[in-house]
This record gives C-alpha cells, structure tokens and sequence, in this order.
C-alpha cells in the first residue's frame, strides 16, 4: 500500500458526520484561554464550499453576523474543531455557493432543506 495512505489512515480516523455543501452546521472549535484552560465557540452558519480529498480535506463556512458576512476555512481533520454538528441538510444544484456573498438578509441564509421541497 501506498505510504501516504498508510500516513493519512492515522489523521482520518476523526468521527465525522456526513455534510455536503448547503448544509447549515455548527462548528465548535477549542479556544485556548490560558495555560490549561479550553473553551468551546460555536460557529454556526452555511456550508458554502468543500475541497481537497483525504487529509487535507477543508470546507468553508459562511454566517451573517450583525448584517456583516463572515467566512471561515476549516481543515476537516484539525485538531482545533471539537465536533462537528449538522443542524439542517439543504438542497442545492452547485457544488460551490459563492453567489450567497451578494446576498443580504434572508436570501443570503435561507437554502431550501430535502424536507421542505417533499
């Protein structure tokens, strides 16, 4: 077997849920407040994109907060991100929601869930 797959098996073995792009999740990440102290920040918004395979798997994840669109990378398999927590699945025809950038309000956070369209 290949020796960078024998490597990444190590690093993959994190419980990840399935989520695919459009999908609204709450990524809590570990906080470091001191020398021994961890806390736990949720970030919650829409799943806007996903790249890479493997380890260096990443997805983006975009939130309206106080009427200003914030953006954040995460690496998938990080040892920063506690857990990963899928609020609501949404159906989407793109691989990659760039357009929701020039969104504002509602539009910008509403993607249709499998749900709600049967």
């Amino acid at each position: 077997m290949d020796k960078i797959k024998l490597i990444e098996e190590a690093y993959t073995k994190k419980k990840v849920p399935a989520f695919n792009v459009g999908d609204t999740v709450r990524v809590l990440v570990k906080i470091a407040e001191g020398q021994d102290k961890v806390r736990l920040h949720p970030f919650e918004g829409i799943v806007i994109a996903k790249r890479g395979s493997g380890t260096n798997t990443s997805f983006t994840v975009r939130k309206i907060s106080y009427g200003e669109g914030i953006e954040r990378v995460f690496p998938l398999y990080s040892p920063g991100i506690e857990r990963i927590e899928v609020l609501r699945s949404g159906k989407v025809k793109r691989a990659k929601l760039y357009y929701l950038r020039e969104k504002i309000g509602k539009r910008a956070t509403k993607i249709e869930s499998e749900e709600e369209k049967a």
